[in-house]
């Protein structure tokens, strides 16, 4: 439930800002808070278990401030601000700037046209309409999904938001700017810059700029959706990333089923000297980001430009409270030169969550991650294992 503080605007020195009623304007302050207890095997180099809190099982811990301005004649001004928190040691998102979400725009009667830091069409598209589960879009702890959403959000961007008056078409289109971050200056560094792509990579991620363009459209009526996007990405080093999604859902009585597609592809120029050769690096390792990691997919990329994730889940809702779901996703890996990174993974998951309340829940969830291919194929560098499973128990609240 969010709150209306308008009124609490005053006590920030806003109050001559705020010279309107309560009725023409509002700003909601909005949270979740999240954590969970998690245990994993083939951990470490040791391949030990290895049990954790976490600062989010089922959604990642934050809070947000919606600002909307009624300017008459259906249309109105927006604001929006969202911080990402770990809610087991307090601390802001590590790797992620201040605010994961900062935009402002303006929605009238043909659309709304919003700039800053937002979620992209990619993420847009699967969430609205064939997310993971009925209750949640995916589970924080383990969303191969998000692994494919070349980083979710995107600083920088300008999007442009429409629909039919019943929304049952909603279509997005994206750009933004790369404002010059390119790796000129580490190339002119070189050899001796080589050491700082590490500290490059994780700027970029954290907030960085890079250009992107592309789109998405959704249709849904009668319990069913269908949606599909696109969008390109240009890396600093100059590879063109194409992203491609597709899917669907379909919801009757308690039973929720979804399915989809998506595709990364990255177009490396053929390296023809030492510059080049440097250029690609750098832009495999913001790639191999995106795509590695065990929330987001848990496999190594290697030296492969190409991968794919099929999915289809279920969902059913067993009583008021209680809500049941699983999801399979099987990843494909491929374009390595030496066959080493090439190979398939497949992701399982389960979860129930139970509702104590409109906004208090606890969860259960049990997944599992196997590996074949190519010997570079491995969940993490420092284990090189080939499987873990995982269980997670948490409880989250929302305000």
């Amino acid at each position: 439930m969010q709150k209306k503080i308008v009124a609490a605007l005053a006590l920030c020195g806003a109050g001559v800002a705020m010279a309107q009623s309560a009725g023409t304007s509002k700003v909601e302050l909005w949270g979740i808070v999240d954590a969970a207890v998690r245990h994993t095997n083939n951990e470490g180099a040791g391949k030990d278990g290895l049990t954790k809190m976490i600062g989010g099982g089922m959604s990642q811990s934050r809070w947000g401030i919606n600002v909307e301005e009624d300017l008459g004649g259906g249309s109105k001004a927006l604001a929006f601000l969202e911080n990402r928190f770990d809610a087991d040691a307090g601390n802001s998102a590590i790797g992620a700037p201040f605010f994961q979400l900062s935009y402002v725009g303006l929605q009238g009667p043909y659309g709304r046209l919003t700039a800053g830091r937002q979620w992209n069409v990619l993420f847009d598209v699967v969430t609205s309409t064939y997310a993971s589960f009925p209750y949640s879009p995916y589970m924080e702890a383990y969303k191969p999904e998000l692994g494919m959403a070349m980083g979710a959000r995107t600083s920088n961007m300008l999007k442009y938001t429409f629909a039919t008056p019943d929304r049952s078409f909603v279509g997005s289109l994206q750009y933004s700017f790369d404002e010059n971050n390119d790796t000129k200056a580490l190339e002119a560094g070189l050899p001796a810059s080589a050491a700082q792509v590490p500290a490059y990579v994780a700027g970029t991620l954290g907030g960085g700029a890079w250009k992107t363009a592309g789109g998405y459209l959704r249709y849904s009526a009668s319990g069913f959706a269908v949606g599909g996007g696109y969008m390109r990405t240009t890396l600093p080093g100059g590879t063109d990333v194409d992203a491609w999604t597709l899917g669907g859902s379909y919801r009757t009585g308690p039973w929720y089923f979804n399915t989809g597609y998506g595709l990364n592809k990255a177009k490396y120029a053929t390296v023809t000297n030492p510059i080049q050769g440097f250029r690609n690096l750098v832009d495999g390792a913001i790639l191999g980001q995106f795509w590695a990691g065990q929330t987001n997919g848990g496999f190594q990329p290697g030296d492969a430009n190409k991968r794919q994730l099929f999915k289809v889940g279920v969902g059913y809702q067993l009583t008021p409270q209680l809500n049941l779901g699983a999801h399979y996703f099987r990843g494909k890996q491929s374009g390595s030169a030496t066959g080493a990174s090439n190979g398939n993974v497949n992701f399982y998951v389960a979860v129930a969550d139970y509702a104590f309340s409109k906004r208090t829940d606890a969860y259960f969830g049990v997944d599992h991650t196997s590996i074949s291919g190519g010997s570079a194929l491995v969940l993490d560098a420092a284990s090189g294992a080939r499987s873990r499973t995982g269980i997670t128990v948490g409880v989250r609240h929302r305000f």
